[in-house]
């Protein structure tokens, strides 16, 4: 079957709420689509208000100007239509108040409104609390073209969501009502792996009805999620013809009656951990409406790391550190953080923190008296950094980055107003042991070794008391990772863990830790979201529980 038609996959990174900028540019997207011949120029799910717009959606004004954004866009569409998202009150007075529609719009108006069908309700996504689900989906015609429109959910399969979720499939009755083409127009969040298993996806589905599948994916970073668009198109019998960039806007004009087209690579999935958090650190820092950051650097591997993605996100000349000795520094962190600070090209002040450490002993000697003293002196050096970090953040008015990985978040291994300050944690995803390994990546991505081999190869310390390393009071962090994967990522029970040959003593010493340190994540900074299992909106568990597994005396 020869389908005839020029469409345009409009792959632009969105700002939450801000509905005039959003329409002006994809306006830029239309007619530049239009100029290079497109019919059809299609674009991601809620792509006027962007997504997730979460209790924006609360807001009656929000939805009218969601509304009228539409009949704006619709202006610019005289030779060419268009697919927008957008979310508008559900008509009669039962179910959910709003949908999330899209608008098919073509001769200067509104002709069509499609409503999604499946609302997940599961990991970040909580749709069900905001909107009813639209009924069967019909096709639409096009230049004589049978497409059948999906909204993200709609055209995933039991096989990807790991068991049938919903009673009704769109991508059948599409088919069945003779669609040529299936759109979807989504905005589906970066997790480590996730581009191939949803490309998998689409090429069974495209099989299974017959009909090519247009995907149209967000790209940018929005709070926690990042999405890293990657739009494509797969041809009836499952072959991928076309692919947008990854991580970064594109404009992508497919001829459907031709052979394969522009196929960006998708890479490997290191690169695309880099470029994942390089965008959502970018998006947050600029979206929240600030130039530059500031950030704590050690010596150690977490703020190197920390401090590469900033100055390759946001520029060097954006990025200001702080190297605070105390009286338990070695000589080596403090040149580790120089070096590496000459090397990126990013300020570096350095405030001794000893004076500071010493007043504070001397102002709480007395009120701590008859304590147990060993954990809360520990604490006060982090916390003396964190205040300066947080105090520079108020007089020169950059965003304060926190450091800290998830292996840390997970174990509590961290200190709430100390080393967890900030506005933004962006490797807070991101396992200790993977850390290293990012480490090594954002060196090869430069001409030359970024983070010195010295930071590499030095045991991790909090440098608590002279000589004092983290696997003090940790496991080795490549049995806690394999631990906490399972625990976190698996959901496993302790006992399960146990029952695959880890020691007892070990598995219940880290459950322990991970369920005690939920109010200490409940006042975190924001995590990038990179795997399945982020803490924040992804994994809500109780701080108040007693849940204990059957191994657990």
């Amino acid at each position: 079957m020869i389908i005839a038609m020029k469409i345009a996959l409009g792959q632009y990174d969105p700002v939450v709420g801000d509905i005039r900028g959003n329409v002006l540019r994809m306006a830029e997207f239309i007619d530049r689509a239009a100029g290079a011949g497109a019919r059809l120029v299609v674009f991601g799910e809620l792509s006027v208000v962007g997504y997730p717009p979460r209790d924006l959606l609360r807001k009656e004004q929000f939805v009218a100007d969601s509304v009228a954004a539409v009949g704006e866009l619709a202006k610019h569409c005289s030779g060419v239509s268009a697919l927008v998202g957008f979310v508008r009150q559900t008509p009669g007075a039962t179910g959910r108040p709003l949908q999330n529609a899209a608008a098919v719009l073509s001769d200067g108006r509104v002709c069509q409104v499609h409503v999604k069908t499946l609302l997940p309700t599961y990991d970040v996504f909580d749709e069900t609390r905001y909107f009813e689900p639209g009924g069967p989906p019909r096709c639409i015609e096009v230049d004589g073209l049978r497409i059948g429109l999906s909204i993200c959910e709609d055209l995933w399969d039991a096989e990807a969501l790991g068991r049938r979720l919903y009673g009704s499939d769109p991508v059948s009755m599409l088919a069945a009502d003779g669609a040529e083409v299936i759109i979807n127009m989504a905005a589906s969040p970066y997790q480590m792996g996730k581009a191939r298993s949803r490309e998998k996806l689409f090429v069974r589905q495209a099989k299974r009805c017959g009909a090519a599948i247009v995907q149209v994916n967000q790209v940018g970073g929005n709070d926690e999620l990042v999405f890293d668009g990657a739009s494509c198109v797969i041809s009836a019998d499952g072959q991928v013809v076309a692919r947008a960039r990854s991580f970064e806007e594109d404009l992508l004009v497919v001829d459907l009656s031709g052979p394969a087209q522009r196929v960006e690579e998708l890479g490997e999935e290191l690169p695309r951990l880099s470029g994942a958090l390089k965008l959502g650190l970018r998006d947050y820092v600029r979206k929240c409406g600030f130039g530059s950051v500031v950030l704590g650097l050690s010596g150690g591997i977490d703020s190197a790391v920390v401090a590469v993605l900033a100055a390759d996100a946001l520029g060097p000349q954006n990025v200001h550190t702080l190297a605070m000795p105390g009286r338990y520094s070695s000589d080596h962190s403090l040149a580790d953080a120089k070096a590496l600070a000459r090397r990126l090209g990013v300020s570096c002040r350095v405030a001794p923190i000893e004076g500071v450490h010493a007043a504070y002993e001397n102002a709480a000697e007395g009120l701590l008296a008859g304590g147990e003293t060993k954990v809360a002196w520990e604490n006060i050096q982090a916390r003396i950094r964190g205040g300066l970090i947080m105090a520079s953040s108020n007089a020169l008015g950059h965003l304060a980055m926190a450091t800290g990985n998830k292996s840390e978040l997970s174990t509590g291994y961290c200190t709430l107003y100390g080393d967890m300050c900030g506005g933004l944690a962006p490797i807070g995803d991101v396992y200790k042991t993977m850390v290293y390994k990012l480490a090594e990546q954002l060196n090869a991505e430069a001409s030359g070794r970024r983070i010195g081999g010295n930071i590499l190869a030095k045991a991790p310390s909090a440098e608590l008391k002279p000589n004092q390393t983290d696997q003090d009071n940790l496991p080795p962090y490549d049995l806690l990772d394999d631990i906490l994967w399972r625990y976190i990522e698996e959901d496993k029970t302790g006992k399960q863990i146990i029952e695959e040959g880890f020691d007892s003593g070990v598995v219940n010493r880290v459950v322990e830790m991970v369920d005690a340190a939920e109010y200490k994540r409940r006042q975190a900074a924001p995590v990038l979201k990179v795997t399945g299992r982020a803490f924040g909106t992804g994994r809500r568990m109780p701080i108040t529980q007693r849940y204990v597994s059957p191994e657990r005396p």
